[in-house]
């Protein structure tokens, strides 16, 4: 199997559990509806938030015509990681491409059929109140990129040679 098979296989599995995850809170918690629902508190709360901008609440004022720009750049980047992971032959860059590419592509398509990213996972500890909402898009994008960041230039200059 090619690491290019190995990556979009890696991306499906993180695509559909993100997906499965956002239609079980969306729909089957009805949390649009409800709002808030107090799994673990107030280590972990689902908090409904849409994101119509980009990490934080970035840019979520801008006009309808930057969500076609932030679907593009997540196409854009999943096709560059695509292409740059090609040649890998470990699984942790597999893993960590396809992580990067399935979290992408799983907030781009939100902004497709919802018009924004559906965030609804919040934490807090300690005294600490986060105001933040994420998704599980957000928790693969993040392990994948933290996977590059340990790996990635090791793992790819061991592939060359």
């Amino acid at each position: 199997m090619t690491a290019l098979i190995r990556i979009w296989a890696v991306a499906l599995l993180t695509f559909l559990i993100d997906q499965a995850s956002k239609v079980w809170v969306i729909y089957g918690l009805d949390l649009p509806l409800v709002r808030v629902v107090e799994v673990f508190p107030p280590y972990l709360t689902f908090i409904m938030g849409w994101n119509r901008g980009i990490n934080f609440g970035l840019l979520s004022d801008s006009p309808e015509w930057s969500r076609i720009i932030l679907i593009s750049i997540a196409i854009g980047v999943s096709i560059l990681l695509s292409f740059w992971g090609r040649k890998a032959d470990r699984w942790r860059m597999w893993a960590a491409f396809g992580m990067i590419i399935g979290g992408a592509l799983g907030n781009a398509i939100d902004r497709v059929l919802y018009g924004a990213v559906a965030d609804f996972l919040n934490m807090s500890c300690c005294g600490f109140q986060n105001p933040y909402t994420f998704n599980v898009a957000d928790i693969f994008i993040f392990a994948g990129a933290g996977l590059l960041l340990v790996y990635g230039g090791r793992d790819l200059e061991q592939s060359k040679a």
